[in-house]
């Protein structure tokens, strides 16, 4: 087994004093401000681009070019590298719009000093004796090292780091470039089929909404309705009580338990996977075409396909396993594993199964052969022969 070069993040809490506080939360209005006036202009290019061929239009370049050149003087106090790699994430996102396979998939949007999380980018950061320290600006006097949650193992080239604020805590997702052994081969072989709710993979279910989720989403679901309630009936007042706070702590306190428990599924499920086969066969799927209506778009957005796919890709990489996409068209779960007949027409199996036979959403019926089989066993089974 060999050793590969590869980018791993750890996420940790850090714990900045009264004035580095002051200094990440003037960062994070920077970036903003930074990705915000970066699409105006992107936009007014593209409208010059459009109405005049011979105008250069919309690049990284150009936009970032054009923000250095208009800075204003107070933009000197602050890292020069926010504005480059907000920039940069712009330029990332207008590529990302034409992957509709990508899980933050859809147009770039203006950012909102009401969204519950703020945060920037900064490649100059550096690990110094346990400790987070920034890129100092010129001129700057006071400048303090922040210090990171325990048990952390901080070893590697520390690459683009990202700072975020969220309910009033402060965290750094920090990427190392480290040596990962490779796994070792099995010479066995898998595919994954993704519903609402679960995963089916050879070797059984994974439920990705468990009890404990639902019983959380409840929870969302009446927090929401109370602050909902409470804005109705005191209007711009509402924000401004100490009950709409707390209640709404409460909900994103709420939101953050359930993201940690699909990302614990989610990373466990991808490493078994990882371990146990050198081969795995997915389907490309267009989550943001799937999502027909609100009810489907709720339980599309958490079964979280978007980032079971990216988080399998980067460990397949990571240990030298081999992924496999099924295009999209591929009708894995319309074909019968047993006679290789393809339901057309009125015989297609939808999500609700099929109403002109009466069957259930869960099961397979072949009208060729007459064999009934589990709906997601049959699809894992299709997925397998691309191998």
């Amino acid at each position: 087994m060999g050793a590969m070069l590869m980018i791993r993040t750890q996420k940790v809490r850090i714990y900045p004093n009264r004035h580095m506080k002051k200094v990440l939360d003037s960062l994070c209005d920077y970036r903003r401000y930074c990705w915000n006036e970066g699409l105006a202009t992107w936009n007014d290019m593209y409208d010059l681009y459009t109405l005049d061929s011979n105008s250069p239009g919309p690049s990284f370049y150009s936009v970032r070019n054009e923000l250095v050149a208009n800075k204003a003087d107070w933009q000197y106090e602050l890292s020069a590298r926010t504005l480059q790699l907000a920039i940069t994430d712009l330029g990332n996102a207008w590529k990302n719009f034409f992957d509709k396979a990508q899980p933050d998939w859809g147009k770039p949007t203006f950012k909102s000093k009401k969204a519950a999380r703020q945060g920037f980018k900064t490649d100059r950061a550096k690990i110094v004796a346990g400790k987070l320290r920034l890129d100092k600006p010129r001129g700057t006097r006071d400048w303090y090292d922040i210090t990171i949650s325990k048990h952390t193992d901080l070893s590697g080239v520390l690459k683009v780091a990202s700072i975020y604020r969220e309910n009033g805590k402060y965290w750094a997702s920090l990427p190392f470039e480290v040596e990962l052994d490779t796994k070792p081969k099995t010479g066995d072989r898998s595919a994954v089929d993704v519903n609402v709710g679960h995963l089916n993979y050879t070797d059984g279910i994974i439920d990705t909404l468990p009890k404990r989720l639902r019983k959380l989403y409840q929870r969302i679901k009446f927090y929401q309705k109370q602050l909902a309630h409470k804005r109705v009936v005191n209007r711009k007042k509402a924000t401004k009580s100490n009950n709409y706070g707390v209640m709404r702590a409460k909900l994103q306190r709420d939101y953050c338990k359930v993201a940690n428990i699909q990302h614990d599924i989610m990373q466990k499920f991808t490493t078994k996977l990882v371990n146990d086969y050198d081969k795995i066969v997915i389907e490309d799927l267009s989550v943001k075409v799937m999502q027909m209506s609100h009810v489907a778009s709720k339980g599309l957005q958490r079964s979280m396909f978007g980032y079971f796919r990216q988080t399998l890709s980067y460990k397949c990489k990571w240990y030298d396993k081999e992924l496999i996409l099924a295009d999209s068209q591929y009708p894995s779960t319309q074909w019968c594993s047993k006679c290789g007949r393809i339901k057309s027409g009125s015989d297609k199996i939808t999500l609700q199964g099929n109403a002109s036979h009466q069957t259930k959403h869960n099961e397979y019926v072949c009208y060729g052969c007459g064999a009934i089989l589990d709906r997601d066993e049959n699809a894992v089974a299709n997925l397998l022969d691309l191998i």
